[in-house]
């Protein structure tokens, strides 16, 4: 069974060995076939805290680490610009 990987933007780094990943996706609309664009956000685990808003991360679907994290920060694709 292959798991499941999204990329987005770190939104949020508040919390403690979490992270929340907005992935957006273009998807058409049910009725008329318009092209829209859908936002999702997932809460990941991120071990060691590295990941700082504005980051592209890639995210992989695990087992249950709390009641809304499910998510795993697989690596950091592009780290955002900090002074």
């Amino acid at each position: 069974m292959a798991l499941k990987e999204r990329v987005g933007i770190v939104v949020s780094d508040k919390m403690d060995k979490t992270v929340v990943v907005a992935v957006a996706n273009r998807v058409p609309h049910g009725k008329y076939g318009k092209i829209i664009g859908q936002t999702r956000r997932y809460k990941a685990h991120d071990e060691e805290n590295t990941c700082h808003v504005g980051d592209r991360v890639r995210i992989q679907e695990s087992r249950p680490l709390s009641r809304t994290k499910r998510w795993r920060v697989k690596d950091i694709l592009l780290a955002a610009n900090r002074p």
